[in-house]
């Protein structure tokens, strides 16, 4: 019999398969990710757990002017994309943190992911470092403007 190209994965973060394990076939496979729950009560979790009032609080503001961008941010970004099992919270934070440097126009979202860095157990030192890796991808203003945003948190974590 064929061994089907996608492997459904239960609803248990599990450990990521990067990288491969001695013996391990080079062949790349897709994951697909079968939840027992729906993509809004695993996003609400999910979005609860990684940015806690601040993250709810933005997601709530938006949903009188915007309420199907509210729904995308819980049901695609959280329920679908930050609860998959492939990586931790902690890495996915600092993933984040490296993006949202990037951009360098998105200070108040840096900040709540910053937070939620601190909360899924991140110290300040790497979060630190990430943003001074992104200074060699996007740009000294970039990472000086989340060095402040950075500050702010870590100050008001104090």
């Amino acid at each position: 019999m064929k061994t089907p190209y996608h492997e459904r994965l239960p609803d248990v973060p599990a450990p990521a398969l990067f990288p491969r394990e001695p013996g391990q076939s080079l062949s790349v496979r897709a994951e697909v990710v079968s939840y027992g729950d729906d993509r809004r009560t695993r996003g609400l979790r999910t979005l609860n757990a990684v940015t806690g009032d601040a993250g709810v609080a933005v997601v709530e503001q938006l949903r009188d002017i915007a309420p199907d961008l509210a729904d995308w941010i819980v049901d695609f970004s959280y329920g679908d994309v930050l609860s998959r099992p492939g990586l931790d919270g902690r890495t996915r934070q600092l993933a984040t943190i490296a993006a949202l440097t990037s951009l360098g126009n998105a200070q108040p979202q840096l900040k709540v992911h910053v937070t939620g860095a601190l909360k899924l157990g991140c110290r300040p030192q790497e979060i630190i470092e990430v943003i001074l890796q992104m200074a060699v991808f996007a740009g000294f203003p970039a990472a000086i403007n989340a060095l402040a945003v950075a500050r702010e948190v870590f100050d008001a974590a104090k």
